[in-house]
């Protein structure tokens, strides 16, 4: 069956092809970052440095303060500088905002250095490596009916990409589009 006879034209053969190879994009990025928090977990172990690996994990990563707001979970992070943080993985879009400092955002598209003032979006499955390069005051504000952080952070952080859940008719969509483009140059 060709590409042409799927039920959502609006689909181009090179569109479908540029998902894939950012879903591989993705993919890849995935395994080097867990690549990478291995090898700081086994440096850690080996120089006694459980601390900083805690930095790194964002477990130990600045001055946190949470704020709720008529269905609206507000954190606030003051980073300090130098600091490295493995973000965790986050299960929900949401927007984010660099209120004051510098850092670098290492994802799969690459190294962004951003300045404050700065805003984004955190979308579904984004896991992130920050150099902190000046401190950084970060602002994230997350859609929720939960009225503590622990049951916050059990709805927006997965905890690893296999967790992440797609809509069902994102899902049926992917499926779709998989089954049409099987044996296409694109997925080799």
């Amino acid at each position: 069956m060709s590409l042409s006879l799927i039920k959502t034209p609006e689909l181009t053969y090179q569109e479908a092809c540029e998902f894939f190879e950012y879903k591989k994009n993705k993919i890849e990025f995935q395994s080097k970052i867990k690549q990478f928090e291995e090898a700081v977990d086994d440096f850690c172990k080996k120089t006694n440095q459980e601390e900083s690996n805690k930095k790194l994990r964002g477990e130990n990563e600045g001055a946190v303060t949470h704020n709720f707001a008529d269905g609206l979970y507000i954190r606030t992070i003051v980073m300090p500088k130098d600091l490295v943080v493995v973000t965790r993985i986050h299960a929900k879009n949401h927007p984010f905002f660099i209120m004051k400092g510098e850092a670098s955002i290492f994802t799969e598209q690459g190294v962004e250095r951003v300045k404050a003032p700065f805003h984004g979006i955190t979308e579904i499955g984004t896991k992130r490596v920050l150099f902190i390069h000046e401190e950084c005051t970060f602002i994230t504000v997350h859609r929720t009916d939960c009225l503590t952080i622990e049951e916050v952070e059990n709805e927006v952080i997965a905890k690893s990409f296999d967790d992440l859940i797609l809509s069902a008719p994102e899902t049926k969509h992917l499926e779709n589009l998989i089954k049409e483009l099987e044996g296409t140059k694109c997925l080799s």
